[in-house]
């Protein structure tokens, strides 16, 4: 799929870009990968892993720039958006730069993909996207919905737009575990809630779902990938079995569990045997059977939340996980 082919990520100094660039470059041979981000110090630090690899090319940029993109988007064929402002109190508190970013940014990726005629589109997305409680998931829901509609708004061009939506990303820079671990040897963790429930995704899981999604899509799709729920206290136990937990409160913004796939959903999404797939409600694209394939409806009542999950992962597996992966835990 993206032998010999040019591939652009937004964003791609983050987590999942550190993640996306050595899987691809692994798996396929493109032409060219592009990491797009504003953030030059970061470009530097990685730029150092690829040392004279001519395939991998960096291009400092914003996505609300969209003369910029313009210019970044030439000869691309497929990109891969990851770039967003998503710290849920960052974007409490600093609402207007959110929506720039997240929303604005958007509407300034779709324009300029369809400009330059590039092939396929994924943006990433959250579960913080599904019933948004907060105002990072309420840009990140407009942000789907402008995706999805992006494949009527592109007219004649063959310029097609998808999404990938998961969950808490295992060990990634600013989440739970890198943090339970700075702290563990004080011996008190800090509890938002004891009910609170997590979705748990590597990031190698991520990035197959976006291979997936490139390979799969007609246009309009949002796939979540099926993955284990756990618990929040028992997060803190596979990291530091013998310390105390304090319970200080939910954040402003934050969700008691996760959810992926709600009641609004339900009549688009189709079931596959490692994911789920909300298809357009516009349209008449969720009866396409080009869009359907082999899914099956799921049910009426149905729901996607971390805490009504049928597969949850123990302690014993995520400090299995913890002991193989503890190197780069918090470094991307």
């Amino acid at each position: 799929m993206f032998n010999d082919k040019s591939i652009l990520i937004t964003g791609g100094t983050g987590s999942f870009g550190h993640s996306f660039v050595p899987m691809t470059l692994a798996k396929y041979n493109p032409r060219r990968l592009v990491i797009f981000s504003r953030d030059e110090m970061k470009q530097w630090e990685m730029a150092k892993l690829y040392g004279n690899d001519k395939r991998v090319r960096f291009f400092i940029g914003d996505v609300r720039d969209k003369d910029r993109l313009a210019r970044a988007l030439d000869g691309v064929d497929y990109v891969v958006h990851a770039a967003a402002t998503k710290i849920v109190p960052t974007a409490e508190y600093n609402p207007f730069e959110c929506v720039k970013t997240n929303i604005i940014g958007a509407m300034n990726l779709i324009d300029a993909c369809i400009d330059h005629r590039v092939k396929r589109v994924v943006a990433l997305s959250t579960d913080k996207a599904s019933s948004p409680a907060n105002l990072y998931g309420a840009t990140k829901l407009a942000s789907d919905k402008l995706f999805v509609a992006g494949n009527s708004y592109s007219g004649y061009s063959d310029t097609r737009f998808g999404v990938v939506r998961y969950g808490n990303v295992m060990g990634s820079r600013g989440s739970v575990i890198p943090y339970f671990l700075s702290i563990a040897d004080k011996g008190l963790l800090p509890i938002t809630d004891a009910r609170m429930t997590r979705f748990m995704i590597t990031l190698e899981q991520g990035v197959e779902l976006v291979w997936h999604a490139f390979e799969d899509m007609e246009g309009g799709e949002i796939y979540v990938k099926k993955i284990p729920s756990m618990k929040l206290t028992d997060v803190a136990l596979a990291v530091a079995p013998d310390a105390k937990h304090e319970i200080v409160g939910i954040r402003p913004g934050e969700k008691l569990h996760e959810q992926m796939i709600g009641t609004e959903d339900v009549l688009y999404t189709y079931e596959y045997p490692e994911h789920y797939k909300i298809l357009p409600s516009i349209n008449n694209w969720s009866s396409d059977p080009y869009r359907i394939k082999d899914g099956k409806k799921v049910a009426e009542d149905f729901t996607y939340c971390s805490d009504n999950n049928t597969e949850w992962m123990n302690i014993e597996t995520l400090q299995a996980w913890i002991a193989q992966n503890r190197v780069k835990i918090g470094t991307a």
